[in-house]
């Protein structure tokens, strides 16, 4: 029993590592971020203030969204115990995305000139990103610990008007992608931060979370004692 909740933190604390790893190394390669990060990276850009602060404020948006349908729904205490423990969480991770932010260079500036500048390297960056953000979305959800704000919202969007969960994934990420297009385009007179690696995460991070849960999610959930 006990090797099984070690097995089950270890999955669930490697997964949101990687998928931090994974979102911040998205923006790094400067070929356009992920949706669900567009908005903050658009703020972050435009403005003083750090990618993991903008990123931390929106996950609180995002819980308060939680908090919000669930009390309409009247869900158990437990549930919402849950959304508030994503507080605690949003702020660790964000955290952990501010020392890869600091460890990880600029691909286009800080290599240019230079192969590690090139479009055609940090293509494979952003290849290596949706990987790892795929990878670590799943290993995190699969614990069923406690969610990710984003994707907490996402269920709970999913849960309160009975519409398919990537339906949702699809809303937030447009609704994400569309206001940081208003603020870019009022702003700087053009898109911040959305470009063909936008594009390449939508399409990319589902198809590398049902692969990784198709070879591994069984034998993962088996060694952490986590039901199907």
């Amino acid at each position: 029993m006990k090797r099984s909740i070690c097995y089950r933190w270890f999955f669930y604390l490697s997964g949101l590592t990687i998928l931090a790893f994974g979102l911040t190394l998205n923006t790094k390669a400067d070929l356009g971020v992920s949706p669900i990060l567009s908005l903050s990276y658009c703020v972050s850009e435009l403005s003083e203030i750090s990618l993991a602060n903008t990123t931390f404020v929106m996950y609180c948006f995002f819980v308060i969204m939680q908090l919000a349908l669930h009390c309409l729904e009247k869900k158990k205490s437990v549930i919402l115990l849950q959304d508030i423990l994503q507080l605690p969480l949003s702020l660790i991770f964000t955290r952990v995305m501010g020392i890869f932010v600091y460890w990880i260079p600029d691909f286009a500036e800080d290599f240019s000139g230079q192969f590690a500048g090139t479009t055609g390297f940090r293509i494979i960056i952003l290849v290596v990103a949706i990987i790892c953000t795929g990878i670590g979305t799943a290993m995190s959800i699969n614990m069923r610990i406690v969610a990710n704000p984003a994707d907490g919202f996402v269920q709970a969007l999913s849960d309160f008007n009975g519409k398919n969960a990537g339906l949702m994934k699809n809303c937030v990420d447009g609704f994400c992608l569309m206001i940081a297009l208003c603020i870019g385009l009022a702003v700087a007179h053009q898109p911040v931060g959305v470009g063909i690696g936008t594009i390449l995460a939508v399409l990319g991070t589902g198809r590398v979370v049902a692969l990784f849960n198709y070879f591994c999610m069984r034998k993962m959930k088996r060694l952490a004692a986590v039901a199907e």
